[in-house]
């Protein structure tokens, strides 16, 4: 099963749970396997969220491959500014 981590304010929608171990053997089926574990995490998944297979950052994972040993972290939308916001 892969291991997977939930990294910052995503683990309020788990109820503190960080870490699962899923038999997930794509990016889209790990996320219905969330959301049916904790549904109120499933917006958040569909809204978008950065995933890492395995040390690889994906934005547009869902259809990535998880293998059997993969270590998978899902971690919150980073917003960002514009370089105009640099001084």
């Amino acid at each position: 099963m892969a291991r997977v981590v939930l990294v910052g304010n995503l683990t309020q929608l788990t109820g503190g749970v960080a870490e699962f171990d899923l038999s997930a053997t794509s990016v889209r089926q790990l996320f219905r396997q969330l959301a049916d574990l904790h549904p109120e995490i499933a917006p958040h998944l569909e809204e978008g969220v950065a995933v890492a297979i395995d040390g690889q950052i994906y934005q547009d994972a869902l259809l990535e491959p998880i293998g059997a040993d993969s270590e998978v972290f899902i971690l919150p939308q980073i917003a960002g500014g514009s370089l105009e916001d640099v001084p």
